[in-house]
């Protein structure tokens, strides 16, 4: 894979050099959908097996923190997840 992506950037006209960049991240976008969702699929079922998070991650190839964060349902950016309910003492 990563030799089909040496060959794009060998292309020696820039333009279609940027065009061809611009095909392949505008198809990633898309494939990276799928992906998340095949890796989460793949997590949940460990899970369902019984199997422990770090040993997921392992098997996965991912962080023993985005196991968490799919077993969690969070995606994306932490400033774009939800703060933590704050009570007030005595309340």
């Amino acid at each position: 894979m990563s030799e089909a992506l040496d060959e794009v950037e060998r292309i020696a006209d820039p333009e279609a050099r940027v065009q061809a960049m611009s095909k392949v991240m505008a198809d990633q976008v898309k494939r990276n959908v799928r992906w998340k969702d095949e890796r989460s699929q793949m997590v949940f079922k460990l899970k369902g097996e019984g199997v422990s998070l770090r040993k997921i991650a392992a098997r996965v190839g991912t962080s023993l923190g985005t196991v968490q964060d799919i077993l969690r349902g969070h995606s994306g950016s932490w400033k774009d997840r939800p703060k933590k309910a704050t009570t007030e003492p005595g309340e």
